[in-house]
């Protein structure tokens, strides 16, 4: 077991969040990078539904955190219908860094230098258990759908 002090430093930011929200799910160290839903949900044996991707897009002049199930893709037209926004496109890997302070492939719901609007997908809620990236390509951590929800403070939404 990895102890916090252990961790990455954008690790540790995340775990720190996680217990000032009263989240006791332990950032896991993996072997191998975990970069894609799939390869998350083959190194912790879940099916990759119960992967919360972190996907960061840019929409009216900010950024936007979408939580999405590892099975789907975000309809960025449908969801900014939804949400009523001007548009969403995917954040550039520079965006993504400053909004978030991570790397693409292991961003975390929470750590960021300030919050993020979020969105969280609908379908997560079908998952007991859910897994997000711990703040780098190598760690992960996990939570409950209604823990995400209030971690993040989202929109609960349809996204595909």
């Amino acid at each position: 077991m990895t102890t916090p002090a252990e961790l990455h430093p954008r690790s540790r930011l995340v775990h720190d969040a996680l217990r000032a929200a009263g989240i006791d799910g332990e950032i896991v160290v993996l072997p191998d990078a975990a970069s894609t839903a799939a390869l998350a949900a083959a190194a912790l044996g879940v099916e990759v539904g119960a992967i919360a991707n972190s996907l960061v897009f840019w929409s009216d002049g900010e950024p936007l955190l979408v939580m999405t199930s590892g099975a789907h893709r975000v309809d960025t037209a449908a969801l900014a219908e939804r949400l009523g926004r001007g548009g969403i496109v995917r954040a550039t890997v520079d965006q993504v860094r400053e909004a978030t302070g991570q790397a693409i492939g292991g961003v975390a719901p929470t750590g960021h230098p300030s919050p993020l609007p979020t969105v969280v997908d609908e379908a997560l809620a079908a998952f007991p258990e859910i897994w997000a990236a711990g703040g780098t390509p190598h760690t992960v951590f996990p939570l409950t759908f209604d823990e995400l929800v209030r971690l993040t403070a989202g929109t609960v939404a349809r996204v595909d």
